[in-house]
């Protein structure tokens, strides 16, 4: 015959072959307190019989009613009981399962890469990133390049209006600063130039100096730079939240070619003010120029500009602005490509307008460089 005992919220009956641990009542988290304290304080049976866990008398559970019922059945466990359960309704059976679930032991932490092994596995991925980019930047050039000849045998292809507006956005809207950033630039550079030719009573040729600094790098590197930091990321973005609101794909379905109709425009406008920025950015650096030499120096305006079209040659203006239309070529293809990875979110937007920027400026200096070692060949 079997022995019951009745606890607070369960029973227990052992019999000649197993020990039946039979939950009743309303096992949920407000009535478990003394239920708890009860089972803390069991004593296990000496013999190893198993143990039936039956819900047959349970009316409710809840999680902390599940979480009793599995620390309960660990305990047997513990002690060698073999486990089963019986009469387990569907709602029960959940609780249990997902309770089992998250009871298991956390996993180790993976160990912590050396940062030997973190430097390598960057550069590896900046290696396959700028990869990828080059290839992009190949494909893009080549539907573009592709596009171009069809607008060369179709001249209506070009969109007049768009490139005019744009040509207006980065080109007359960016008059201001450029014109006062080069402005600065030319002033400090002057200033610098007198000064450190005032000891040797040369501060004449602080004028041919600075004609040939800005008129072969500083003017078209420094407009080239505010393009990229500010027609290059609106570019970006405006691409971007069209990706964002499947303008792109609306383009697509209209039978037309984003390229032609998105990149084309603001790519020509591009190329076209970015000469004549660089060509203001020049005049306002040299007109800074000759008003520190005047007022700081000692140069007459009239012998600075005379002395500037002597000794600085046509050649050195067109050397530095020759390097403006290969500046807004890259300038405008790293802004576009930035702004047609852009995924759906505005992180993502803001991630690659940033790069847009960071790749432009870089770039541009390359270029700038390349230039500078071309000229130094080319003049033997």
């Amino acid at each position: 015959m079997a022995t019951v005992a009745i606890y607070n919220g369960y029973r227990l009956e052992e019999g000649s072959d197993a020990l039946r641990f039979k939950p009743f009542g309303s096992w949920i988290i407000r009535n478990l307190t003394e239920v708890e304290k009860t089972l803390a304080n069991f004593t296990m049976p000496e013999s190893s019989a198993p143990v039936v866990i039956d819900l047959s008398d349970l009316e409710k559970i809840d999680v902390a009613g599940a979480w009793l019922i599995h620390r309960s059945a660990k305990k047997f466990a513990a002690a060698n009981h073999p486990i089963s359960f019986e009469s387990v309704g569907r709602a029960a059976r959940i609780l249990l399962q997902e309770v089992a679930e998250s009871d298991r032991p956390a996993l180790p932490p993976e160990p912590v890469p050396s940062k030997a092994y973190t430097l390598v596995e960057d550069a590896g991925k900046s290696v396959i990133s700028s990869a990828v980019d080059l290839k992009r930047l190949t494909e893009l050039i080549g539907s573009m390049a592709a596009i171009g000849v069809s607008m060369i045998r179709k001249p209506s292809m070009l969109r007049f209006t768009p490139i005019l507006y744009h040509l207006e956005q980065t080109g007359v809207r960016a008059i201001p600063i450029v014109a006062l950033i080069t402005f600065v630039i030319g002033a400090i550079v002057s200033q610098q130039a007198i000064y450190q030719l005032r000891d040797f009573g040369a501060e004449q040729l602080a004028v041919n100096f600075v004609g040939i600094v800005i008129l072969r790098e500083l003017g078209v590197l420094l407009t080239a730079i505010m393009v990229a930091g500010r027609s290059g990321s609106a570019f970006t973005a405006e691409v971007g939240a069209m990706k964002m609101r499947e303008e792109i794909d609306a383009v697509r379905t209209l039978a037309l070619d984003p390229i032609e109709v998105i990149i084309v425009p603001r790519l020509t406008a591009l190329v076209i003010a970015v000469p004549l920025l660089t060509f203001i950015g020049n005049l306002s650096a040299l007109t800074a120029a000759a008003m520190v030499s005047f007022f700081y120096g000692g140069v007459p305006i009239d012998l600075f500009i005379e002395q500037l079209r002597d000794q600085v040659d046509l050649i050195n203006f067109t050397r530095g602005i020759l390097k403006a239309p290969f500046m807004a070529i890259v300038i405008g293809l790293v802004a576009v490509l930035e702004g047609l990875q852009v995924e759906g979110s505005t992180d993502s937007l803001g991630k690659h307008t940033t790069a847009s920027v960071v790749k432009s400026i870089f770039l541009v200096i390359v270029i700038d460089g390349l230039f500078v070692l071309y000229y130094a060949m080319v003049d033997g």
